[in-house]
């Protein structure tokens, strides 16, 4: 049982939140194709500052700045293979220099993001997991930059955002036997995968190799959280991960975010009685609701009147 998988036996672990919001709220542009990943390049000591500011915040894991990192999006910008997989692993790196930082005793640890083929095509699609690929095709796709998050000496994999059962299976198959821990967490909307699959098969899947010690939702909206989660825990019998966006939906083509907000940090009470066991947020949730989530949890659940 690895370090983290302790953490989460004795309660709650509290994840960092939306990376590409705090550092827009931080003053970057973050338009690229590549978003937040740009700045490994540009300024990566930003990066090292963002994920500071989320273990100040009460986060116990930051999840790195690699969700967007693509080979195929680093050659865009003219980098070679030697070159991309350098900046990968600068991602892992400034998790681990913001973690480092800290003298306190607290347990920290840095979670590897491995973002969905849908996030390198930056048009929206890992909210629609209509890639048309085969397994084998997303298979080879992701292996290259797996194998490098994977001997980046991040604690964990965070293999997040996925829409699909075909992208999951590739995941899955990739880490089979490689004793590498990794959690899984499916964007859902509904009760069904983003692709309109079953959810309950997908943690099934998603659950099925001892190399991933969570499954669960990010990137979904917040109020059904409680019902994604009891589907998690009783289709994969494993620990769940929980981090939802704040409500707004994303417009791929017009890359901005429309509605309305609807993410609570008390909420946090019913997702840890429904088995939570990692609990954060994602995109436009920033380190005050971080702090907040921590807070909550550190009271055992309960808010004050």
């Amino acid at each position: 049982m690895t370090t983290l998988q302790l953490a989460m036996a004795r309660g709650p672990v509290v994840l960092d939140g939306g990376l590409a919001t705090l550092l827009e709220a931080r003053g970057h542009d973050l338009g690229s194709a590549i978003w937040s990943a740009r700045l490994l390049i540009d300024d990566p000591v930003e990066i090292v500052a963002a994920h500071r500011e989320y273990y100040a915040a009460g986060a116990r894991v930051a999840i790195t700045a690699s969700y967007q990192a693509s080979f195929e999006g680093f050659a865009a910008l003219g980098l070679d293979r030697a070159e991309s997989e350098r900046v990968l692993r600068t991602a892992v790196r400034c998790a681990l220099t913001a973690r480092d930082s800290f003298d306190d005793g607290v347990p920290r640890f840095v979670a590897a993001s491995v973002g969905p083929y849908g996030a390198m095509l930056a048009d929206g699609s890992e909210y629609r997991g209509d890639y048309g690929l085969t397994v084998a095709q997303l298979r080879d796709w992701h292996r290259p930059r797996l194998d490098i998050l994977m001997d980046s000496g991040a604690d964990v994999l965070a293999i997040e955002t996925i829409p699909c059962l075909a992208e999951i299976e590739a995941l899955v198959e990739l880490l089979d036997g490689s004793g590498v821990t990794a959690w899984l967490s499916l964007t859902a909307l509904d009760g069904r995968t983003r692709a309109g699959e079953s959810l309950g098969a997908a943690f099934e899947l998603a659950g099925s190799i001892p190399e991933i010690i969570a499954v669960g939702v990010n990137c979904s909206p917040a109020p059904q959280v409680v019902e994604l989660t009891a589907i998690a825990s009783a289709a994969s019998g494993k620990p769940v991960v929980v981090y939802p966006n704040s409500g707004e939906i994303w417009d791929g083509a017009a890359r901005g975010w429309t509605g309305s907000p609807s993410f609570r940090p008390e909420d946090v009470k019913s997702w840890q009685a429904a088995g939570a066991a990692l609990i954060g947020g994602c995109c436009r949730v920033g380190p005050r609701e971080i702090q907040e989530i921590a807070e909550v949890l550190a009271r055992g659940g309960a808010v004050p009147d």
